[in-house]
């Protein structure tokens, strides 16, 4: 907390300065939101050069006007000469003219947790734009960043790279700059297109518009020409956003409460970090353990199933009655073992014979549900009640993750670019991340379905097993039916409204009991 007497204070916001007017109108604009956002801050900007007022002038105007202590923050991403040198050396110059005000000095932007969400964003959008899907592991994502002679800088901009790169899961990253470092722009895209991804998309890291960031498109546009066979797709540069006004109003605040510039703000377990945004305030477990007396045994990450103790399936005993009168309910001899099992649980489930007849299991479904579980892949969901129907003692007992993208920020961001519901968009994403390597439970969402569906027909999508059960009337019957005729993956569904992430939950769970009866 900000004592009451440091709670008072004026920002001032230090720019470079442009020589593009566009440029500097953003700038006045991104200020402008400061001051709507600063709680009622005097809140004035000057620039280096190329543009006034200059950074005296603007601190100059808050001491005449009153001020006793001021924050001057530099208006850039990263700490490179100017913000190093240049604007410290007019500080001091300041400090030493009008000792009566104190004048602190804040940190740059830096890789601000709130950068990184709306460069996700911006790169969102761009691909959204696309007429074509393709996969981030079929593209390339080349970051430009200003280019410097500070080397800590320049880091940075590889650091921010590969933090996307991972984050988003795209297939490779390269780096350049528009100048000063190498490699230049239009020799990093010549690099980027050698790797033989489909797409490029080009991300200038800048705050605003100018001479260098147009030579950015125009060379990405140039490279575009030259290589058809290549989609180039263009990220926004940051821009004025309430994120970034955010973000240098608490550097602000973090220059008057004293604070060290640690690499704190990008602890994952600290905060929500792109493609770590579940991790934020997760309790400190060990997975190093086997480390402990090296060599012994197998790990728990890399042991079979076969090799560790499963404990069977014990049902409660009004459980264990309720499957006696479903056994006996009616005949049962016509259908498989593998299949009964499954199907005895949806009854159980749904409280009703008749669903049986109105159920499809694609020939072999369960076997490949089985054997994928078996082989711990992942378990995808539509919605956090197929996630919260699973057995966790089952889970946990075969070493299985589940997964649910539906409240994802970067969901949020991709069904709103794509204008797609967020529950296909999940499902795109969980594509996107993990490929083929899933088993797709669905059991709310017949966009889901749908989308499912389009990326099996269209993409080559072969997860191994797809249920999908959804609730419903709206769209319910069509998206079930195109998934009874998608012949390319194993699929269970039903041919009625009937459905919901009760009975996505109660086929995995099946399986996994089944599971537990086949291990020794």
């Amino acid at each position: 907390m900000i004592a009451p007497q440091q709670n008072n204070y004026g920002i001032v916001i230090a720019g470079h300065g442009s020589r593009d007017p566009e440029g500097v109108r953003e700038f006045e604009n991104l200020i402008g939101l400061i001051k709507e956002r600063s709680a009622g801050r005097c809140v004035t900007h000057g620039f280096l050069e190329f543009a006034r007022p200059t950074i005296d002038e603007a601190v100059r105007h808050q001491v005449e006007t009153g001020a006793q202590r001021i924050t001057v923050v530099p208006g850039v991403l990263l700490a490179a000469s100017h913000a190093k040198n240049d604007m410290p050396s007019e500080v001091l110059a300041l400090q030493r003219e009008f000792p009566q005000a104190r004048i602190d000095y804040g940190a740059g932007l830096h890789l601000h947790p709130l950068v990184l969400q709306l460069f996700r964003k911006n790169i969102i959008e761009a691909e959204a734009k696309s007429t074509r899907l393709i996969k981030r592991s079929e593209t390339c994502l080349v970051v430009v960043g200003r280019g410097t002679t500070d080397s800590d800088a320049n880091s940075d901009v590889s650091k921010l790279a590969r933090m996307m790169e991972e984050g988003m899961g795209f297939g490779a990253s390269v780096v350049c700059y528009s100048g000063t470092a190498k490699p230049l722009t239009p020799e990093g895209l010549i690099m980027a297109g050698k790797l033989g991804f489909k797409r490029l998309v080009v991300a200038p890291f800048f705050l605003f518009t100018g001479v260098l960031v147009k030579r950015i498109y125009a060379a990405a546009d140039e490279f575009a020409s030259r290589n058809p066979d290549i989609e180039v797709l263009h990220s926004q540069y940051l821009g004025a956003s309430e994120l970034i006004a955010d973000a240098f109003l608490e550097r602000a605040a973090e220059s008057i409460e004293g604070k060290a510039a640690m690499n704190c703000s990008l602890c994952k377990y600290r905060v929500q970090i792109i493609g770590y945004e579940k991790e934020k305030g997760a309790p400190q477990q060990g997975h190093h353990f086997h480390v402990r007396g090296a060599g012994v045994g197998l790990t728990t990450e890399t042991a079979p199933i076969e090799k560790k103790k499963i404990t069977p399936y014990t049902p409660h005993p009004i459980e264990a009655e309720s499957f006696r009168i479903i056994r006996d309910g009616r005949d049962w001899n016509t259908i498989s073992e593998t299949n009964r099992d499954v199907l005895q649980r949806l009854v159980h489930t749904s409280g009703d014979f008749e669903i049986v007849d109105d159920v499809f299991i694609s020939s072999g479904a369960i076997e490949a549900g089985l054997k994928a579980l078996a082989q711990r892949t992942r378990i995808v969901t539509d919605v956090t009640m197929v996630q919260s129907g699973l057995r966790r003692t089952l889970l946990e007992q075969f070493g299985l993750v589940t997964t649910c993208c539906v409240h994802d920020e970067e969901t949020r961001l991709l069904a709103e670019a794509s204008s797609i519901t967020r529950s296909a968009a999940g499902i795109r994403r969980a594509w996107m991340q993990f490929g083929n390597n899933l088993l797709l439970a669905i059991g709310d969402a017949p966009t889901a379905v749908e989308e499912a569906v389009r990326l099996v027909n269209e993409h080559q999508w072969r997860p191994h097993l797809i249920i999908g059960l959804p609730v419903g009337f709206v769209g319910t019957l069509e998206c079930k039916e195109k998934l009874r005729r998608c012949l390319r993956v194993p699929r269970i569904t039903n041919s009625g409204t009937r459905g919901g992430s009760p009975w996505a939950a109660a086929v995995v769970n099946a399986m996994l009991i089944q599971l537990t009866n086949q291990i020794p």
